[in-house]
């Protein structure tokens, strides 16, 4: 077991990744992440070739399934068919160690940032597991597929207890420490491995005190009270901003998530009398300790990129010198395009302040990503027609003008956002029980046709809908219900003849072949039902369309949310590229169609906005017929 970040295997592992890539036998990251779509795996839910799941696949379960990095091995030539260019694993750091502790399954309570949880090992052991996943990242490359790693930089898992009128308690609140103490940072005691809170271990830890691997916290350089934030549970998701609306950068929301236990990864030690604490790890000490953490991990097990867990609640500052530090180490190692994708849960406005793409600074770049919670919000309901079609493409109008500073073309948007259906912190799956599969497959070819790098949700190809209550209902009690074990279904879990898995499989091989779907610049079009008068669809059950145009290539996707009527009529499409008239066909539809049409040239057509013309003349239109929830991709 590796104890500190000046061990000599970690200095070594990181000497040996360098002479690696030196000698041109280091897994590369891909030239352009567009080229890949990533798919979500919750290791513990999702596969164990040795055992069934510890409770039943289906029901509400806050406890281990048991899934293994060997379940994930057993089923990468399925991904690999299924179309995916990169897995993202949910954190593998160990957690802490009681068995009977709620919700210590998921993997973002970090007890150990430098080794592996054992429990994720076919034997549960740290030998296998560390061998178990080294086998799981060289088998993914070896088919072409890369690998992400889910980390945390915000917070530790329950690694300590706070120190009431003598007492230890879990969890309390900001205002209790206000009230009683105007403002003074509660004593913790540090818990061992059996989930108890230590007397002897208050702020501190005897001399010559000796530790197991499940006790406290490590690296060892972490094992300090002030690293922590000891404020209690937060109080809300709301980011401070100024009177402008700008997010202030040194305020942010502060607090632990429940028991897991907030860093002070902004700790800052110039202040008079830290000089040794200086000398070892820097100015910010608990931000060095993270980078090398997971410096490590990356050069030990050859990851391909980072999600970094909430990261709206980290101070932007030391987001950006996080994201900085891990491409410097990652081109040290070979890795010339390692990927870092932030969860920020916010809208666009505080996404960018933590994006690199939106830094002003020369030589501050931050964070390439993040998930794309703005087009999330809208995305779902669009493709199931409860929300107006124009919240669509409202979400890329904004976008677009925010960014027309910032990058060269619009195209480039894609590279800064990671876009889902859904993920394991909803209460409901995409595929929700009262949705229907045309639905869900519109929704995913409008996923796989919009800018972005694609992420689909393990089990989403399987038509999971989420856990049931005893009388098989829906049950959405916190986020479990869209944590399922995948392995438990029944009768097949993973197969390849699904609906939604061939459906995935075409969208996937269509985005392949076709570059404008992944680099593409975005323009949504109007349509006509006369050939005559043209505008944008709007309303509940409208048409959505729009085209993807690189160099002289159109990609044009059409998509009906009605779920009664169907379309016939023309869509907009670029006149320049189709004066001399070229046939699009049908390169995917969710009702199987194939065909096309010649692109027609049609005279003083007219073009309105909000009931009145404002354009007339020439344009270029495409004939199309959608039925009830068809999407089609032409092309």
């Amino acid at each position: 077991m590796i104890k500190r970040l000046d061990d000599p295997f970690v200095r070594q592992t990181i000497t040996a990744a360098r002479t690696a890539a030196q000698a041109g036998t280091l897994h590369a990251s891909p030239v352009d992440w567009r080229d890949v779509w990533i798919y979500f795996i919750l290791i513990d839910r999702f596969n164990n070739p040795h055992q069934a799941p510890a409770g039943a696949w289906d029901r509400y379960y806050s406890r281990r399934q048991g899934g293994t990095f060997r379940g994930v091995t057993a089923q990468l030539e399925y991904l690999r068919e299924l179309g995916c260019g990169a897995i993202w694993l949910s954190p593998v750091a160990k957690n802490p160690r009681p068995e009977d502790w709620e919700y210590n399954y998921h993997g973002y309570a970090t007890q150990d940032f430098l080794n592996v949880d054992e429990r994720f090992g076919s034997d549960g052991t740290r030998a296998a597991a560390e061998a178990e996943l080294l086998e799981l990242v060289s088998e993914a490359h070896a088919r072409g597929i890369y690998v992400i790693l889910d980390i945390v930089l915000n917070h530790a898992g329950r690694v300590f207890d706070y120190v009431f009128d003598g007492q230890s308690r879990e969890v309390f609140t900001d205002p209790e420490i206000m009230n009683r103490t105007l403002g003074a940072e509660p004593a913790v005691r540090w818990l061992n491995g059996l989930g108890f809170a230590r007397a002897d271990w208050e702020n501190g830890f005897p001399l010559g005190s000796s530790f197991s691997a499940d006790d406290a916290v490590f690296p060892e350089e972490l094992r300090s009270h002030v690293f922590f934030r000891r404020r209690g549970s937060k109080l809300t998701d709301a980011v401070p901003r100024d009177a402008g609306g700008q997010v202030l950068s040194n305020e942010f929301v502060r607090g632990d998530f429940d028991t897991l236990r907030q860093l002070l990864v902004e700790y800052d030690a110039t202040l008079p009398g830290q000089e040794q604490l200086r000398n070892s790890l820097g100015k910010n000490p608990v931000l060095t300790a993270l980078i090398q953490a997971y410096a490590y991990l990356i050069a030990r097990y050859g990851f391909d990129g980072f999600r970094i867990d909430t990261v709206k609640y980290v101070h932007p500052q030391m987001i950006e010198y996080f994201g900085n530090a891990m491409r410097e180490f990652a081109l040290s190692i070979g890795k010339k395009n390692f990927l870092t994708f932030a969860e920020v849960y916010d809208d666009e406005q505080t996404i960018a302040a933590f994006v690199g793409r939106n830094s002003s600074e020369a030589g501050s770049f931050g964070v390439d990503s993040a998930l794309d919670f703005p087009l999330f919000y809208k995305l779902p309901a669009t493709a199931k027609g409860f929300t107006p079609v124009e919240a669509l493409r409202k979400v890329f109008e904004e976008r677009k003008a925010a960014e027309r500073a910032l990058i060269s073309s619009h195209g480039e948007a894609g590279r800064y956002f990671v876009t889902f259906l859904g993920n394991h912190d909803q209460k409901e799956r995409f595929n929700h029980p009262l949705a229907n599969a045309d639905q869900i497959t519109l929704g995913y070819c409008l996923l796989f046709g919009l800018q972005g790098i694609p992420s689909v949700y393990y089990g989403d190809e399987q038509a999971l809908d989420g856990t049931k209550d005893p009388q098989g209902q829906p049950d959405l009690r916190a986020n479990e219900s869209s944590r399922e074990a995948l392995w438990g279904k029944t009768p097949l879990a993973f197969d390849q003849d699904a609906p939604i898995y061939r459906a995935i499989q075409s969208l996937s091989q269509c985005r392949k072949a076709l570059p404008a779907l992944r680099y593409g610049r975005l323009y949504f079009r109007e349509l006509s039902g006369n050939g005559q008068d043209f505008g944008h669809s709007e309303g509940l059950g409208g048409i959505v369309a729009f085209s993807r145009i690189l160099a002289d290539s159109e990609v044009v996707l059409v998509a009906n949310t009605n779920t009664g009527q169907s379309f016939e009529g023309f869509v907009l499409v670029d006149p320049d590229l189709n004066r001399a008239p070229r046939r699009m066909s049908v390169r995917y539809s969710n009702r199987g169609k194939t065909g096309g049409d010649v692109v027609h040239l049609i005279p003083n057509a007219r073009i309105f906005q909000a009931g009145a013309a404002v354009w007339s003349g020439e344009i270029a239109a495409l004939y199309v017929e959608l039925d009830p929830m068809e999407a089609q991709v032409l092309e």
